[in-house]
């Protein structure tokens, strides 16, 4: 398991609203195309230079394809990164704040100590 390549998906997505929306309308599409094209990018460096090896697991592409917060979480990807991701994607269905209310609530449950988010 790579919190590192979980982080970079969430990072590189949210900062590029063409990718949001492509993995608001198909997350499984889009978790297999970055997977292949985008998780061995070197970012800040020329396109040219790639690593070979990263790569997520089952369950991080499930978790991923299933925009699952919770589990993402308990991965140990960081809560910023899906907050700020799941709310480009989602806070337009619900109302001011709303989806802010209910991404905490689902994190309810958990107690400390949290996973370890360090990569």
């Amino acid at each position: 398991m790579s919190k590192y390549l979980l982080d970079k998906f969430l990072f590189t997505v949210d900062r590029d609203p063409a990718l949001v929306e492509r993995y608001r309308e198909d997350a499984a599409g889009t978790v297999t195309w970055w997977e292949v094209e985008l998780a061995n990018q070197i970012l800040n460096c020329t396109t040219g230079e790639k690593s070979t090896w990263l790569a997520f697991t089952d369950e991080e592409r499930q978790a991923l394809v299933e925009q699952d917060h919770v589990t993402l979480f308990r991965m140990g990807a960081h809560p910023f990164l899906t907050l700020t991701l799941f709310i480009a994607m989602f806070e337009r269905d619900h109302g001011p704040l709303e989806y802010q209310k209910a991404y905490g609530k689902a994190l309810q449950h958990l107690s400390l100590p949290y996973p370890d988010i360090a990569t």
